[in-house]
């Protein structure tokens, strides 16, 4: 029976986790901004 050998680039892994923290940062705070935006408008009205 062969065994299966998996390698991982940490390196790669860490650069991947950072990219999808700033892009859920980045919708989130942009969501929080847009909402802000409607309520002041609204509040304008």
């Amino acid at each position: 029976m062969s065994k299966k050998i998996v390698q991982l680039n940490e390196e790669v892994i860490k650069g991947e986790r950072k990219e999808l923290m700033r892009n859920s940062v980045e919708e989130t705070l942009n969501d929080l901004l847009d909402e802000e935006a409607e309520q002041l408008t609204n509040a304008a009205r």
